[in-house]
């Protein structure tokens, strides 16, 4: 019999009456879920009323914080200007711009008024959504999260415009939460105070972009000699690349890596649609350069010496904007710096740490160069102005200025011979004593005994107070030992010593101030003392000192200075043991100073006055002349005499009297200008005094 079941679905038993389905609901995670379930839900639900009330807490406090800010903020031009300082700028004698000290602000100026190449490459270098965000932008902020994250410190703040502006402004730059935080609400209150034009204007006036600038203005007005008001694409993402690194992109530190920078910039303009490709390709073939002034750094030596005479509250601690017009000669500055570096090249040794400086100045006493080392650094030590060394031989024309205007005559005879002033023995340099001599050959040939004699018998007291009046502001060293230099002082004070000479004895105090203006203002505030000098010798003694020291160059130990055309006049000087060597000299245009030595008061070696330091003024002297029709010296012609000092000083000298009747009957009798020849002295050495 056929199987009725085959083919049909087997049915469930029947459910007895009042029994309930033992079986689970689908959905039903059981007790242990459901136990979960609840925990979860519970606990998202207590998150969300905690974050929630958090939340309307923190919107609260932001809109306070905002709405604080708010009520702070000034007008917008208020802002524009935020340095602590004023500014020092320098013009030459031509009124060029050369130099910047301070902090430099080029003035207000607006983001309508500036290079719109300006306002696109700070916006695509910094804040590519400012014209579109409410001050802050949290796509910024979250890649900035990330960033930060991976590096596990705080390298990025994905800060817009604005909140750099907060920060510029109202905060500080460090990078810290609490800074962030306080970054938020002040953003939002000056997008809400101010519009995107104001806040960009406040931006491009307050940022530091380096070498002492603030705002673009000054930074165009720095690098390119212009405003920034005409500048083209390339030079604006030059200007935009400083704001990453002021130091590390400024165009007089690294040009080729500022300009690497700029390409950057000029490609994220491109591709905000600010450049067209023609645009791009003109940018990228000619790169942003200095202005011919920025890129010479020229002048840097001569404007620290500036900051260093000028009155304080005009200078380093001014809080105006100055204007000085100073005696600076570009020209001849980097005429004198080629001078150092041709003879370092060819005649020191390589690797040598001797050091050099040069001073030019004119006969009145304004100074037209200083190089104060072999290379400049902002704030590096000055050894022309700030380098305090012993004078040598180069201290000798005073004793002898001191000479001539007590009477003396270049060709009165002295006595080069053993001296002994107390347990003080000086000597020459080649331990020779020449006998009978004029002044003129002494100081030609560098006599010590003779200057020491002269000296004593003037007066050392005088010698010293005519050291003084004639511009060296050191302390004058007591003791014999005067007459050979043991006296210290800069190589300005010494240039300015020999230019008190050339200036016909008026007293020729270097200057380098012409006029001090504030910015903005017609009338200066003080105005350079050229040529107001008083009368440290008389005319007559300083054309007879004059006509001794050209002498040194013809015949004595300044020989190698001797100039192709120009007459000129100088005297040499070298220390105790060669730590330092002189010469200083000048002619109917200008007074020059060179100094060697090192910076560890170590001794040179083979280098005297009369050696390198010639050669450098003659180099640096025969290219600052060059062109200058040659006129000559102020020199007069001394008298015959034959005036002999005593052996012992107490026998004292001849009473004018005898000097009369020994120059009358000298006429009578007839008699030439007795001189000795021979050599020169040499090194300031132990037990000895001074130079070649």
């Amino acid at each position: 019999m056929a199987d009725r079941s085959k083919g049909k679905t087997k049915q469930e038993p029947a459910r007895r009456k009042g029994e309930t389905s033992r079986r689970k609901p689908a959905n039903d995670p059981g007790p242990l879920g459901r136990a979960v379930r609840f925990v979860v839900l519970g606990t998202l639900g207590l998150l969300w009323r905690i974050f929630w009330r958090l939340g309307l807490v923190g919107a609260a406090v932001l809109a306070l914080a905002t709405g604080y800010y708010y009520t702070q903020l000034p007008a917008p031009g208020v802002l524009f200007d935020g340095r602590g300082g004023g500014s020092v700028t320098m013009l030459d004698r031509d009124g060029n711009v050369f130099a910047w000290r301070g902090e430099q602000y080029g003035g207000e100026l607006r983001a309508t008024e500036v290079s719109p190449h300006l306002i696109h490459a700070v916006v695509s270098a910094e804040d590519r959504r400012f014209w579109d965000h409410a001050g802050v932008d949290p796509r910024g902020l979250a890649r900035a999260m990330l960033v930060n994250l991976r590096a596990g410190r705080i390298v990025q703040g994905g800060s817009t415009l604005t909140q750099q502006v907060a920060k510029n402004v109202f905060l500080t730059a460090e990078r810290s939460l609490e800074r962030k935080l306080k970054e938020v609400p002040m953003a939002l209150a000056l997008e809400l105070k101010y519009d995107k034009e104001d806040i960009l204007s406040i931006y491009l006036n307050r940022v530091y972009l380096g070498a002492g600038t603030y705002g673009f203005e000054a930074a165009s007005q720095r690098y390119f000699g212009k405003s920034a008001r005409l500048l083209t694409p390339a030079e604006a993402a030059m200007l935009a690349g400083l704001l990453r690194a002021p130091s590390r992109y400024a165009p007089t530190s690294d040009l080729d890596r500022a300009q690497g920078r700029a390409s950057v910039i000029i490609r994220l303009m491109e591709e905000e649609g600010y450049l067209t490709q023609a645009q791009v390709t003109e940018a990228l073939a000619n790169p942003a350069r200095l202005s011919a002034a920025a890129a010479a750094r020229a002048g840097g030596y001569f404007a620290d010496w500036v900051m260093e005479t000028a009155p304080g509250f005009l200078a380093k601690d001014t809080t105006e904007d100055v204007t000085m017009a100073t005696t600076f000669d570009p020209e001849i500055q980097r005429k004198a710096e080629a001078a150092l570096a041709r003879v370092f090249d060819e005649k020191v040794k390589e690797g040598s740490t001797a050091q050099a400086a040069i001073v030019v100045m004119s006969r009145d006493g304004a100074v037209r160069a200083i190089v104060g080392g072999r290379e400049h650094a902002a704030g590096q030590f000055n050894r022309a102005s700030q380098a305090l060394r012993q004078t040598g031989s180069a201290f000798k024309p005073v004793v002898y200025a001191a000479a001539l205007e007590a009477g003396w005559s270049p060709n009165d005879i002295v006595e080069d011979a053993p001296l002994t002033i107390g347990n003080w023995s000086p000597s020459n340099y080649d331990n020779r004593f020449r006998g009978p001599m004029t002044l003129t050959d002494a100081l030609a040939n560098s006599i010590n005994t003779v200057a020491v004699r002269v000296s004593e018998q003037v007066g050392r007291e005088r010698v010293a107070e005519l050291a003084t009046r004639m511009g060296i502001t050191s302390p004058i060293a007591p003791g014999p030992a005067v007459a050979l230099g043991t006296s210290e002082a800069t190589l300005v004070d010494m240039t300015g010593v020999f230019a008190t000479i050339a200036n016909a004895g008026r007293s020729a105090a270097p200057y380098g101030i012409s006029e001090i203006r504030l910015r903005g203002d017609d009338l200066p505030l003080m105005r350079g003392d050229a040529g107001s000098g008083a009368q440290v010798i008389s005319p007559r003694s300083a054309g007879l000192l004059t006509y001794m020291m050209r002498e040194v160059i013809e015949a004595g130990t300044g020989r190698r200075a001797r100039l192709p055309a120009h007459e000129a006049a100088g005297k040499t000087g070298t220390t105790q043991a060669a730590r330092d060597a002189w010469f200083i000299g000048f002619t109917a245009d200008y007074v020059t100073g060179v100094w060697m030595g090192n910076d560890d008061n170590t001794p040179l070696t083979g280098v005297t006055g009369g050696g390198l330091p010639a050669e450098i003024w003659r180099e640096a002297m025969t290219a600052i002349q060059d062109g200058i029709e040659p006129k000559p010296l102020d020199i007069v012609t001394p008298e015959p005499s034959s005036v002999i000092l005593a052996e012992e000083f107490g026998r004292g000298r001849d009473t004018v009297v005898e000097r009369v009747f020994n120059d009358v009957l000298r006429g009578l009798l007839g008699g030439g200008d007795t001189r000795s020849g021979g050599g020169g002295g040499g090194d300031f050495r132990p037990g000895r005094a001074s130079d070649r």
